[in-house]
C-alpha cells in the first residue's frame, strides 16, 4: 500500500512539473506574440503621416543616410506621436486593469468611472478663465478632477445590487453631467477654449516632446508601484473578508490603487486628451485571454499584459484610421474617436455575453412620500397643470426683452406694436417647444424605467438620443444651410437606425434588461464619437455650430416645426393609457406578467418603440436634452405613487415644467446671451441623480 502511494506520488511530481512548464511556456508565447504585434504596429505607425516621407526614407534616416527633410519629419512629428501612443496605451491599459480589480467589475474603466470626464472638465475650467498651465501642473489639475469623479462614482455605485449595470449607469450619468458643464464652458468662453473641443476627443498628435518627456517617468514609476502591490491586488480579488484574513489592509490598498490608477489616467489626459474606452477594452481583452492562458490572471502578469494591450489598441486604432482614410486623417480625426467606437463595440460584445443580473429595485421604490388618498393624488395632478400654466405665462414675459402681462393679452387680441409682436412670435414657439419636448422625454423615461425595471434608466440609454444626434449633425455638416425639416428628418432617421441596432442586438433572451441597457450605452458612446468626428473633420475650430444643437436649445423654433413632437405625444398618449396595466405589471417582475398572460418580449418591444418615437421627435424639436427622462418620472412617483395611470400624466407635466424653466433661465440669466436648455437641465438633474443613487445605496 505504501509502495503504491510512493510510486503514485513520484509519478505525479513530474506530471505537475511538466504542467507548470507548459503553463509558463504558454504565458511566454502569449507575451512574445503581444510584443511582436506592438512592434509591428509601431513600425507601421512610423511610416504613416501627411508628408511624402515613406519607409525607405525613414530607414535611411535610421541608418544615417537620410536627408534633412526625412529626419525633421521623424523627429518633430512621428516619433513624438508614437511615444505619446505608447504612453497613453500603457497608462490607460494599466489604469483600467486596476480599476476593474478594485471595483471587481469587468466594465470599470477611466470612462465608466467618469475619470476622463472629470479630468477634461478640470483642464477646460482653467483654460476658460485664461490660466495657462505647464505640463506637470496641468497633469495635477487633471488628476484632482479625475480623482473627484472616480470617488463620487465608486461611492454612489456601491451597494444596491446589480453592480455591473449600476456602475455603468452611475458613471455614465456623472460623465454626462460633467460633459454638460464642460460644454457650457466651451460655449461661454469660446475664444479662451479654442481647439479644446477637438482635443477633448483625444488625439496623440504632438507638437513637441514636452508632455511625453515630463509625464513618461511618472507613468513608469506608477506602473512599477502597482507591480509592487500585485500580490495584494490578487488577494483583493478574493473578497474583502478573505483578503483581510490573509493580512491585506483592504481600505488602504483599495484607495492607494485608485489614486495610482487615476494618476495614470490624468497623465494620459494631459498628454493626449480623454481617449475613450482604451481602459475598458485593453484589460477586458486580457482577462478574457486569461481564461485560456493560466497565470495571466495574476496581477504580476496582468498589469504588463494590460499595458501592452493598451499600446496595441491605441497604435492599432491610429494605424487603421490612416490606412482607411489616408495619412491626413491622423491630423483631422482624433485617435480617441476610433478607440471610442472600438470600445463601444467591445462593450456591446460584453453585454451580449451577460445574462440578466437579477432583479432590480422596482421603479417606485425611490418614492419620497406618496399620497395615500386617490383623490388627493388627482388633485396634485391638477395643481401641477396650474403651476405649468403659470410658469409658461411667466416664461413669455422673461428674456432679453422684458414684457408685461398686459402685453401678452394685447398680443392675443392683436393690439400690440411691431416690436412686442416680434418678441411674442419668437417666444411662444420656444415655450411650446420646451413643454412638448419635456413632456415627450418624461413620458419616455417613465416607460423605460418601468420596462427595464431600473429606476436609474432614462431614454438616452437606448441609444436613440445619440443616433438622432448623428443624423442631425450629419445633415448640418453636409449642408450647413439645411432647413429645419432636413435636420429633423436626419435626426429621425438616425434615431430609428440606432433603435434598430440596439433592439436587434438585445433581442436574444427576450430583450433582457441588463443587456439592453449596456448595449444602449455602447451605441450612445459610438454615436457620440461619430458626432465628434463629423464636427472635427469638417471644421475643428467651429464646433459651436453643432454644440448648441447637441446641448438642447429652443432657439429659432417656429410653430410648424413643433408638429412632429406634437403628433408623437398625441398618438402616444392613448396608446400608453391603454397599456397602463401592462406597465404596472412589467414594473414588478417577470413572473407576474407571464402568469397574467402578458407576452414580455412583444410588450417590451412595443412600449420601447413608442419611447423611440417620443425621444426622436423631442430631440428633433429641441436637440439633445438629458436627465429629463430620469428626473421627471421620479418626481412624479414621489407625488402620486407608482400607478402609471397617474405617473404618466404627472411625468409629462413635470417634464414640460422642467424644460420650460431651464429654457427661461437660459435666455434670461446672461441676456442677451443664451445658454442651451439641455445644459441647465443637466446642472439641475445631476445633483438629483446623485441623491437618487445615494438614497438607493442606503436602501440596498
Amino acid at each position: 500500500m505504501c509502495a503504491t502511494t510512493t510510486v503514485s506520488a513520484a509519478g505525479a511530481a513530474p506530471a505537475a512539473a511538466t504542467e507548470s512548464v507548459d503553463r509558463r511556456g504558454l504565458l511566454l508565447v502569449t507575451v512574445i506574440v503581444g510584443v511582436v504585434l506592438a512592434s509591428v504596429l509601431a513600425a507601421v505607425h512610423l511610416t504613416q503621416g501627411s508628408s511624402s516621407v515613406g519607409p525607405v526614407e525613414l530607414w535611411r534616416v535610421l541608418t544615417g543616410d537620410g536627408g534633412d527633410q526625412a529626419a525633421s519629419v521623424l523627429v518633430a512629428s512621428r516619433i513624438p506621436r508614437l511615444l505619446a501612443g505608447l504612453l497613453v496605451g500603457v497608462a490607460l491599459g494599466t489604469a483600467g486593469a486596476v480599476m476593474q480589480t478594485v471595483a471587481r467589475n469587468v466594465l470599470a474603466s477611466p470612462d465608466t468611472l467618469a475619470v476622463n470626464a472629470g479630468a477634461y472638465l478640470a483642464v477646460v475650467a482653467f483654460a476658460a478663465f485664461g490660466i495657462a498651465l505647464p505640463v506637470l501642473t496641468g497633469g495635477a489639475v487633471a488628476f484632482l478632477g479625475g480623482l473627484a469623479a472616480a470617488v463620487l462614482v465608486l461611492g454612489l455605485a456601491s451597494g444596491g445590487g446589480e453592480g455591473t449595470v449600476r456602475l455603468v449607469l452611475a458613471g455614465s450619468a456623472i460623465a454626462l453631467a460633467l460633459a454638460a458643464l464642460t460644454t457650457m464652458l466651451l460655449l461661454l468662453f469660446a475664444e479662451e477654449t479654442t481647439g479644446l473641443f477637438a482635443w477633448g476627443a483625444g488625439t496623440i498628435g504632438q507638437t513637441s516632446m514636452d508632455g511625453v518627456s515630463q509625464l513618461g517617468p511618472v507613468v513608469l514609476l506608477v506602473v512599477l508601484a502597482l507591480l509592487l502591490f500585485a500580490r495584494r491586488l490578487d488577494l483583493l480579488m478574493l473578497g474583502d473578508d478573505a483578503a483581510a484574513v490573509l493580512g491585506v489592509r483592504v481600505p488602504r490598498i483599495r484607495w492607494a490603487a485608485i489614486v495610482l490608477a487615476v494618476l495614470l489616467s490624468a497623465a494620459a489626459v494631459t498628454v493626449a486628451g480623454p481617449i475613450g474606452f482604451v481602459g475598458l477594452a485593453a484589460p477586458a481583452i486580457v482577462r478574457l485571454a486569461a481564461t485560456r492562458v493560466p497565470g495571466l490572471q495574476r496581477h504580476r502578469a496582468l498589469i504588463p499584459a494590460a499595458a501592452l494591450m493598451g499600446v496595441i489598441v491605441v497604435l492599432g486604432s491610429d494605424v487603421a484610421l490612416r490606412l482607411v482614410f489616408g495619412g491626413a486623417a491622423g491630423v483631422e480625426v482624433p485617435t480617441g474617436v476610433v478607440t471610442t467606437i472600438f470600445g463601444a463595440v467591445f462593450l456591446v460584445v460584453l453585454a451580449r455575453r451577460l445574462s440578466d443580473a437579477g432583479s432590480t429595485a422596482q421603479a417606485d421604490s425611490f418614492a419620497l412620500t406618496t399620497a395615500s388618498d386617490e383623490r388627493l393624488r388627482r388633485r396634485l395632478v391638477v395643481l401641477a397643470v396650474m403651476v405649468l400654466l403659470v410658469v409658461a405665462f411667466c416664461s413669455l414675459l422673461l428674456g432679453d426683452a422684458k414684457l408685461f402681462a398686459g402685453d401678452v393679452l394685447n398680443w392675443i387680441t392683436g393690439q400690440v406694436g411691431p416690436v412686442t409682436n416680434f418678441v411674442m412670435n419668437t417666444r411662444v414657439p420656444r415655450v411650446l417647444a420646451a413643454i412638448l419636448a419635456g413632456a415627450a422625454l418624461a413620458i419616455a423615461g417613465s416607460v423605460v424605467q418601468a420596462v427595464s425595471r431600473n429606476p436609474l434608466a432614462e431614454p438616452g440609454l437606448l441609444g436613440v438620443t445619440g443616433g438622432a444626434g448623428v443624423g442631425a449633425v450629419l445633415v448640418i455638416t453636409i449642408a450647413p444651410l439645411a432647413s429645419f425639416w432636413a435636420v429633423t428628418a436626419g435626426g429621425l432617421l438616425g434615431a430609428v437606425a440606432a433603435s434598430v441596432i440596439v433592439f436587434g442586438l438585445a433581442a436574444q433572451g427576450g430583450l433582457d434588461r441588463s443587456r439592453l441597457i449596456l448595449i444602449g450605452l455602447g451605441v450612445s458612446a459610438a454615436a457620440g464619437a461619430a458626432v465628434s468626428m463629423l464636427i472635427i473633420a469638417t471644421d475643428p475650430y467651429n464646433g459651436a455650430k453643432a454644440l448648441t444643437w447637441l446641448s438642447g436649445s429652443t432657439y429659432g423654433r417656429t410653430l410648424p416645426q413643433l408638429l412632429p413632437v406634437l403628433v408623437a405625444v398625441v398618438v402616444a398618449a392613448p396608446i400608453l393609457a391603454g397599456a397602463r396595466r401592462e406597465l404596472d405589471l412589467l414594473a414588478q417582475d417577470d413572473d407576474t406578467p407571464r402568469i397574467l398572460g402578458v407576452p414580455l418580449g412583444r410588450a417590451r418591444l412595443g412600449l420601447l418603440s413608442v419611447c423611440v418615437a417620443l425621444t426622436a421627435t423631442a430631440v428633433a424639436a429641441v436637440g439633445v436634452i438629458g436627465f429629463v427622462g430620469l428626473v421627471a418620472p421620479h418626481a412624479a412617483r414621489a407625488l402620486v405613487g407608482g400607478r402609471h395611470a397617474l405617473v404618466l400624466p404627472m411625468s409629462a407635466i413635470l417634464g414640460g415644467l422642467l424644460v420650460c424653466v431651464a429654457d427661461t433661465l437660459g435666455r434670461t440669466v446672461i441676456a442677451p446671451g443664451q445658454l442651451p436648455a439641455g445644459l441647465l437641465t443637466a446642472v439641475v438633474g445631476a445633483p438629483y441623480f446623485v441623491w437618487l443613487l445615494w438614497r438607493s445605496r442606503r436602501v440596498g
